[in-house]
């Protein structure tokens, strides 16, 4: 026989140790640091029926799953768990940015000939950076308030709604965020252009973690089951500045 997992509040659930916290915040970070280092320096193509060749950026691959795993993460452990990872994630990124920059800037031995194809890959703009760092930051928090405050609203039902939900704000916010940061004024790049490109990857990332729902209550469920407790964030602190418990 099932038993039903534990509900705990919000400040329970903060200072509750969990088995498989740690493996979950390893995989949101990891995730986090593929789709910036794999995936955002490629451009790939695709052909789409009545509509033709489709140009997008491959870290639409990896970044989309990094929301289902902090929804994973707010759904089981709560928004004081969450956020300790999003900052987690955000340390990460300004690490990895900054040892690319150092990498890439060391002068290269003379008989190595790859400092060309190591800038492509490595040597991002700084512009584009601090954009990607401050649109994760924002989104993922803004993701993660929404699905808490949804699951409290929804008494813990439908946990479709939220996901979705959380996740057409929290990318939105991103999306809002980071073309205008990275792109608006840059040579090439109109207005419009920026706008167009924003709601497209903004459409095609919610779009993504709908078809991940399935898996998305798979792994909740299995961590309900196997963590036996589930936080409702009655009485949280919703600051991204309070301290951890």
């Amino acid at each position: 026989m099932n038993r039903q997992p534990q509900q705990l509040d919000g400040k329970a659930g903060a200072g509750r140790q969990f088995r498989y916290f740690d493996y979950v915040m390893a995989a949101f970070v990891t995730i986090l640091l593929l789709s910036n280092v794999i995936g955002a320096g490629k451009v790939s193509e695709v052909i789409l029926p009545g509509v033709g060749l489709w140009p997008f950026g491959a870290g639409i691959l990896f970044f989309p799953v990094s929301y289902v795993i902090g929804d994973v993460l707010t759904e089981v452990y709560g928004y004081a768990h969450a956020r300790r990872c999003i900052w987690a994630g955000f340390a990460a990124l300004l690490f990895m940015a900054f040892m690319a920059w150092v990498v890439v800037a060391l002068p290269p031995a003379a008989d190595w000939g790859g400092q060309d194809a190591y800038e492509q890959v490595f040597g991002q703009v700084p512009r584009i950076v601090f954009a990607s760092i401050i649109a994760f930051w924002a989104g993922e928090f803004v993701n993660s308030y929404v699905m808490a405050k949804m699951k409290i609203w929804t008494q813990g039902k439908a946990l479709w709604s939220r996901t979705i939900g959380s996740t057409i704000v929290g990318q939105g916010v991103d999306s809002a965020l980071f073309y205008p940061l990275a792109f608006m004024g840059a040579e090439g790049w109109t207005t419009q252009l920026v706008i167009t490109v924003a709601l497209t990857q903004w459409a095609l990332k919610t779009g993504w973690e709908a078809l991940l729902t399935p898996v998305t209550y798979g792994v909740v469920n299995f961590l309900k089951r196997r963590e036996g407790v589930e936080v409702f964030d009655t009485g949280t602190d919703f600051s991204p500045f309070a301290k951890a418990r």
